[in-house]
């Protein structure tokens, strides 16, 4: 493996570390509903346990509010409980076909609780783009160790390496950043 391929090999490592890290973002709850919420919600389906999104059309109703419409009429029940039973604290209400999520308002205490949680899973985002960038260090001087490549191309590369690294890092901080910010909007 060459040099470039070790750089491009980490530069698309590092991407789906981030967009990890964005997928994780979605799940955690602020004051606005998101039907990405409803991702980790699986409902019984005929005795396969199905993601809701594949058993139900979610949708906003408006700011604080998600709605869930079913695309079985005897599913609303099993959705309700499945809802209620995830570890999300959310409280549907039926209305004929349609679920009601309404979105309860959060005290200032679970926004910085939630905010802790944010910057935790930023440092777990950091700490993966660390270790990519020690695995493709270590690649580069292997490299060198079995003569494929120079000391200087070793300097260099490393450089890059770490350029790649802090765009990642800064790009995670700006990703937090926006994140607390909208979880304490009131």
């Amino acid at each position: 493996m060459a040099i470039d391929e070790i750089k491009k090999t980490l530069d698309v490592k590092m991407d789906q570390s981030i967009a990890a890290f964005k997928h994780n973002l979605t799940k955690i709850r602020t004051g606005r509903a998101n039907p990405a919420l409803l991702d980790t919600v699986h409902v019984d389906y005929y005795g396969a346990m199905l993601p809701l999104s594949q058993v139900a059309n979610l949708s906003l109703l408006d700011a604080r509010t998600i709605s869930v419409q079913p695309w079985e009429k005897g599913m609303g029940a099993k959705i309700e409980k499945a809802i209620r039973d995830s570890d999300l604290g959310l409280n549907p209400s039926s209305m004929g076909d349609l679920i009601r999520v309404p979105m309860p308002i959060m005290t200032e205490e679970r926004r910085r609780e939630l905010s802790k949680v944010v910057r935790g899973e930023g440092e777990n985002a950091k700490i993966s783009v660390r270790s990519l960038r020690r695995d493709a260090n270590e690649a580069v001087k292997k490299l060198v160790k079995e003569k494929l490549a120079s000391e200087d191309d070793q300097k260099r590369s490393e450089a890059e390496i770490q350029k790649a690294t802090d765009r990642h890092i800064t790009e995670v901080d700006r990703l937090v950043a926006a994140k607390e910010q909208d979880i304490m909007a009131v």
